[in-house]
């Protein structure tokens, strides 16, 4: 194969270098994969209206996420198990990151614990951003001693994700027999170097019950930020903003967990205008592949987006300057956008640059 020169040359690169059964786990979705396919294609229903005549020599793509500069708005998504991809893992996707200057979200369940991959992160940067995404344990001594350690550790917010009561069903997982390999630790719930952690499904133990109360709880134990994640809900924003969520993630979880449901982008524009008035941030994530994808989640009110799938393609293509190559490939993508599209950055700057019959 040539030289990748888009996003989906990475996806094409990973799939012949992983193992199948790795390569499945992170490219599959739920069920009959309608969300997974919906995510993408509900970008390609936006058409761009572009100006003309104004001065756009200097793109600057920097911005602020929760009070933290950025070198761009495209972000990192939480996503487990990077060492799948490539044996550095984590390791090798929060250097790339620090190196570039965005935020890196680690995964509860990353291969390495959360206090290694901050450690590589300050070689490159020690003013790097990292957030890290939580699950609520059905022991709430768990998620707070978690929360401590984050705390310790240098996480600048925390990501809850409220998407995940249980797990989806990801059929093509189901039919290969996916299961873990044996050096896949979890590093944060044990030392990575000595056992697997807890093996209840990828040390899984989510509570069910888990409700918006225990948001509040969450944030009355920790003075970080509390980022929710999985919210495509006009109703369920305003009750995130209630509860004193600083941030919301408008997430499908990748259409790996409920099939048929909304396009993350489709749902931005409710999520924004139930947060209308507030100083809550809304991100999101989800079917991201080009930068003309990230400049129309941006006009529609997104402060930052965050790639998941496309990250893991790059760290198994060349660990870390294959994620490197990934984000300067989008970013590079979307300076060519704001270009022709004759605009620079501002949150929301609008839907003039939309097609009328595509989002009214």
């Amino acid at each position: 194969m040539s030289k990748p020169v888009c996003l989906d040359d990475y996806e094409a690169y990973a799939r012949q270098k992983m193992a199948a059964p790795h390569f499945g786990f992170f490219c599959t979705g739920a069920e009959d994969e309608v969300t997974l396919r919906r995510n993408k294609e509900a970008y390609n229903e936006l058409i761009i209206r572009p100006r003309v005549m104004v001065n756009v020599k200097n793109i600057d793509l920097s911005t602020s996420i929760l009070g933290q500069r950025i070198k761009t708005p495209i972000c990192i998504a939480p996503t487990s198990n990077h060492r799948l991809a490539h044996p550095e893992g984590e390791k090798a996707t929060v250097r790339a990151s620090a190196a570039y200057g965005t935020c890196f979200c680690l995964s509860s369940y990353s291969n390495y614990g959360m206090e290694t991959v901050v450690k590589e992160a300050t070689k490159v940067d020690p003013n790097s951003l990292q957030w890290f995404q939580l699950y609520v344990d059905r022991d709430r001594k768990v998620t707070e001693q978690m929360v401590r350690r984050c705390e310790k550790a240098g996480f600048k917010a925390i990501v809850l994700t409220v998407d995940l009561p249980t797990l989806g069903r990801r059929l093509t997982e189901e039919r290969a027999g996916f299961k873990l390999p044996d050096f896949i630790r979890f590093g944060n719930f044990q030392d990575e170097h000595s056992g697997r952690g807890p093996n209840r499904h990828f040390g899984y133990d989510v509570d069910a019950t888990l409700n918006w109360k225990d948001v509040s709880w969450l944030k009355s134990i920790t003075n970080l930020p509390i980022v929710v994640k999985g919210v495509l809900r006009g109703d369920d924003a305003a009750l995130a903003v209630k509860h004193g969520a600083q941030g919301i993630i408008v997430s499908n979880h990748g259409g790996r967990q409920l099939d048929h449901s909304p396009a993350s982008i489709e749902a931005l524009p409710e999520i924004i205008e139930a947060v209308r008035g507030t100083s809550v941030e809304v991100y999101v994530d989800g079917g991201i592949r080009h930068g003309s994808d990230v400049f129309k989640a941006l006009a529609l009110g997104a402060r930052a987006v965050f790639l998941g799938r496309p990250i893991i393609y790059g760290l198994a293509y060349n660990g870390e300057d294959g994620v490197k190559q990934v984000l300067s490939q989008i970013n590079k993508d979307l300076t060519t956008t704001m270009t022709l599209a004759v605009t620079h950055i501002q949150i929301g700057f609008c839907r003039m640059y939309f097609h009328q019959s595509d989002h009214s």
